[in-house]
């Protein structure tokens, strides 16, 4: 018996949902007309509402009393997962928390369809977590577990990059020897796979799935790095205290990593800054960084870091305003510092790609097409470094935000009609 199925792809930085029809894989629209949905929570205290998305991040930056949560999904796998974190004074598990995500994603996608959804298939990266098998397994076990809650009869999983392949099959001519290169929020995964016209309405593909490889190195860790690098030290990290001690820094990566910011807004934290006060050195820093902090600016921070890397794809050097920390403060980030702070993660991801080779056992010469998806695939450092890995290869762009989600819509047809 067929079932009523879609396809999500719950992102780091953005989620999809889609369906597959008689024109195809199409992308359901979650939000004001459009089909990405950022994977944001906002508990607005003020109003005791809740929050998704750009309307999630507009009220945050509206200066709204609460709590933003972004990059959902790094938790799984982690040890954060059980730990939970206090809302308002209450106590909120995240497994709710994602749960109550995908739901809102089911609850859009079916009001968009018209219709319920019995089954679906979730994309997952081909490494929740790196060199661990146990934690990968229970992350998707614990997102199993999440998804099912939410009223499908049927759960299954597909590696992100392969979905990505089944939407790019859709429109190839001839068959092609494709390695597709998945770079999202979170994760870099890559799948080497045969395709071509003749294949594409076949279920099972095994023997065209030559190889699987993924690291955990996503958009955000290049946002972490540049702002290391870059926003950081403006702040008073690798500042030296008045007995030639080194500033602690747990709290500059904890305002880089978007899942931990929330951290620096405890009470405990604010001791440790109190603590650390009397004997700090560079005071006008410091106090650059007691102003973020106190104005629970981190987000922002964030936001604006991100939005340099996108800004960096294209020009050599952008100016990230900060005037949370200190009025009138401006940093100045080149394209040039950007590519030397996460020159060690584009090594990593290229050489997690060169695993996906090797377990094929076949050659970076014999590869027609690199397909690239996901937004941070866009970063031209990467790109180049691909490209010179792969130097046979013709490059091509999928929907950056899109081709996963679709590629799921087609592989839940085929499960479940």
């Amino acid at each position: 018996m067929s079932l009523s199925a879609c396809g999500i792809d719950f992102g780091t930085s953005n989620s999809t949902a889609a369906i597959c029809n008689h024109s195809g894989a199409h992308l359901l629209a979650l939000e004001d007309g459009k089909t990405t949905l950022p994977s944001a929570v906002f508990f607005n205290l003020d109003e005791e509402s809740l929050a998704f998305g750009r309307a999630a991040l507009a009220e945050y930056l509206e200066g709204y009393e609460g709590r933003l949560m972004r990059s959902l999904k790094s938790l799984l796998g982690s040890g954060l997962m059980d730990a939970g974190t206090e809302v308002g004074g209450r106590h909120l598990s995240f497994r709710n928390l994602i749960g109550g995500f995908i739901g809102e994603i089911k609850a859009r996608a079916q009001k968009e369809a018209g219709r319920t959804f019995d089954a679906v298939v979730v994309g997952r990266p081909v490494r929740f977590v790196d060199d661990d098998d146990a934690a990968d397994k229970l992350a998707q076990d614990t997102l199993a577990e999440i998804v099912s809650g939410l009223g499908f009869r049927e759960v299954s999983f597909q590696f992100e990059p392969i979905a990505a392949a089944h939407a790019y099959e859709q429109g190839v001519t001839r068959e092609e020897l494709v390695l597709i290169v998945d770079i999202g929020g979170g994760t870099s995964d890559f799948s080497l796979v045969r395709l071509s016209p003749e294949r594409r309405g076949t279920v099972d593909r095994s023997a065209d799935l030559l190889g699987n490889s993924g690291v955990h190195i996503g958009g955000t860790d290049l946002d972490k790095q540049l702002s290391l690098s870059g926003v950081m030290p403006e702040l008073g990290m690798g500042s030296l205290l008045k007995n030639g001690a080194s500033f602690p820094n747990g709290s500059f990566f904890q305002l880089a990593t978007w899942h931990t910011i929330n951290q620096v807004y405890t009470r405990k934290a604010w001791r440790s800054f109190q603590d650390v006060a009397p004997g700090v050195a560079d005071t006008r820093r410091f106090d650059r960084l007691l102003n973020l902090v106190q104005k629970q600016a981190g987000h922002r921070l964030a936001m604006r870091v991100e939005a340099a890397k996108i800004e960096l794809s294209s020009l050599a050097i952008c100016t990230l305003p900060l005037d949370e920390a200190e009025e009138g403060l401006r940093i100045a980030l080149s394209q040039q510092d950007f590519e030397q702070a996460i020159a060690t993660e584009i090594t990593r991801v290229c050489d997690s790609a060169a695993q996906c080779l090797q377990q094929a056992g076949v050659a970076a010469t014999a590869i027609d097409t690199l397909f690239f998806t996901g937004g941070s695939s866009a970063v031209p450092a990467l790109r180049a470094a691909l490209a010179q890995r792969f130097p046979a290869a013709r490059a091509v762009e999928g929907d950056l935000y899109g081709s996963v989600g679709c590629g799921l819509a087609v592989v839940a047809q085929q499960r479940y009609g």
